[in-house]
């Protein structure tokens, strides 16, 4: 058996997300057998001293530091991850491509469309393997829609229909927390979310070039927390408020690269789906529709058999992925396997010193089209995406 690189493995931010992707390292030598790397928990970064305390104590890491840029700067870190809010992803992306290290970082990759395209300049410039945390793409069923698309089961693409509705801001007692604010977490929604249903929709249909956009805030104000707090706690009615400085509502028309035309939506504050991270594909010989609150199932209509309407495909064994996490059919996987999956591949690119996909380079189109969304709010008229690759 080929030797196992070891990757030196640095977390910034052990909130949610750096506390699912350190899960995931201590997973993946149960998951992958084959695998080329072997994860080695260095150091995590976080300015709350509990986190930086249970990351040692119960998750294994070597070291724990309150400035990221003592972690960072570690000689036995191969990869920094980056899981802390969205205004610091840059500076922490950019000292870590200087100081030689590959780079992870949770998505959107910066908060502002131009500090992802720095981002990406920093990491290209220093040739480092970049992932960015568009987890879904993985899932097993999205995985089958690809190669159903590829293989041309629905024919030539005529319309697509991407979006992600969520209610973590739906209660207006829910706190002013960092993603509320345009100094921490850059934009909004359209940020946040709508990164990955653009995402998908390029990974499955293509380039996007042309967009009509709007935006809009619902929740003008939001009780102020008392502690660190998440966008999950709630405030009470005699609480001191705050402005919301970011959307909570993004939305626009779009036309693809291949001629098809669609649209998108993504909203934080809409009553009724909870984690609606969806799609929608229309094709001259069928159609397919996948929702992440039903990720393991799928909808498939095949214009050869109209009768039989929409049938229901179960993941499955025989998809891409699951076997690694159950056997046989319709035994469902959850939102941390995909991003256990997402991580394995990260890996596999980091030993094997090949690029990444989803890396620097789509997070950069998903801005390029944010940048003309936002454009097009401004000017109310159809705004053309321009890449926004800096040289």
């Amino acid at each position: 058996m080929t030797a196992r690189r070891r990757i030196g493995l640095a977390v910034v931010g052990f909130g949610w997300m750096g506390q699912a992707h350190a899960r995931s390292y201590l997973r993946l030598p149960t998951l992958f057998a084959d695998r080329c790397y072997e994860p080695d928990l260095a150091v995590c970064s976080d300015t709350v001293a509990a986190r930086r305390r249970r990351a040692v104590d119960a998750f294994g890491f070597r070291g724990a530091e309150e400035d990221w840029r003592a972690a960072v700067e570690r000689a036995d870190v191969d990869a920094v991850v980056i899981c802390a809010p969205n205004m610091l992803h840059e500076p922490v992306a950019v000292a870590a491509a200087a100081a030689g290290k590959h780079v992870f970082c949770e998505k959107p990759a910066g908060g502002t469309p131009e500090g992802t395209a720095r981002i990406e300049r920093a990491c290209r410039q220093a040739g480092a393997v970049t992932g960015v945390g568009y987890n879904y793409r993985f899932a097993p069923l999205v995985v089958h829609a690809r190669q159903l698309l590829e293989a041309g089961e629905l024919g030539a693409v005529t319309n697509y229909r991407g979006r992600f509705f969520s209610m973590y801001g739906a209660d207006p007692l829910g706190l002013l927390t960092w993603r509320f604010l345009r100094d921490r977490a850059g934009y909004g929604v359209s940020t946040d979310i709508l990164s990955h249903a653009v995402d998908l929709a390029m990974m499955l249909n293509g380039p996007i070039t042309r967009v009509m956009g709007t935006t809009a805030t619902f929740i003008a104000e939001r009780p102020l927390p008392s502690g660190a707090g998440t966008h999950y706690d709630r405030g009470a009615p005699e609480d001191a408020t705050a402005a919301v400085t970011n959307e909570d509502y993004a939305g626009c028309l779009a036309v693809f690269a291949n001629g098809s035309r669609g649209s998108f939506e993504a909203s934080r504050t809409m009553v009724g789906p909870q984690s609606q991270m969806a799609f929608d594909v229309y094709g001259s010989g069928g159609a397919l529709s996948w929702n992440l609150e039903t990720m393991n199932e799928m909808q498939v209509f095949r214009a050869a058999d109209p009768l039989g309407g929409y049938t229901t495909v179960r993941a499955g064994e025989r998809h891409p992925y699951q076997a690694n996490f159950v056997p046989g059919d319709a035994n469902a996987i959850g939102f941390e396997d995909l991003v256990a999956i997402e991580d394995h591949e990260f890996l596999t690119a980091v030993a094997e010193d090949r690029p990444h996909s989803a890396g620097m380079a789509e997070a950069l189109a998903c801005v390029s089209v944010q940048d003309a969304l936002l454009r097009s709010d401004r000017s109310g008229a159809w705004e053309d995406v321009v890449s926004l690759r800096m040289d």
